[in-house]
């Protein structure tokens, strides 16, 4: 249907939409004034508004989610591959070397939660949460395709 070019291609600009739209957001949530309008001073006493801890209870279930839905691609795969389909976002010399693969599923969940925390500590909260339910939404759609691809075995001689 499509080649493997094509899918890496639309993967990467994807990612790099996602990058741009998380550093295009401002701290506060809202615009910048104008030049000419000065803004007030913020008191020393003032205190900023409470933000959640990296660790709650939201971040750890998705971070779990994250985690669940990655041993599901690792497991769609492997049963895709022996019904005789090909992957195609991955080179053969990974996917068909256990450990490898184990550690590519692996690395992407660290890097998701890398991604949560970093958003997390630029104060992007909701970019935070929206990195892992992304995450889960786009591995989830590959584990059901996987799941749904017909097989390729050849057709059993009759006689």
């Amino acid at each position: 249907m499509f080649s493997k070019t094509t899918y890496v291609i639309c993967t990467v600009i994807a990612w790099f939409t996602f990058c741009a739209l998380g550093l295009s957001q401002d701290v506060q949530g809202s615009p910048n004034p104008p030049a000419d309008v000065t803004s007030p001073v913020a008191a020393p006493n003032e205190i900023e508004a409470p933000t959640h801890a990296f660790w709650d209870r939201t971040n750890t279930l998705l971070f779990i989610g994250v985690g669940v839905f990655r041993g599901l691609d690792y497991a769609s795969t492997r049963n895709m591959q022996a019904r005789g389909r090909e992957e195609i976002l991955l080179p053969d010399d990974v996917v068909n070397n256990s450990a490898a693969f184990a550690a590519v599923e692996a690395a992407g969940t660290a890097a998701s939660i890398g991604l949560s925390y970093w958003m997390h500590r630029t104060r992007h909260h909701k970019l935070e949460r929206w990195v892992s339910i992304v995450h889960i939404s786009v591995t989830g759609f590959g584990v059901v395709r996987n799941y749904c691809l017909d097989s390729k075995h050849p057709p059993v001689p009759t006689k």
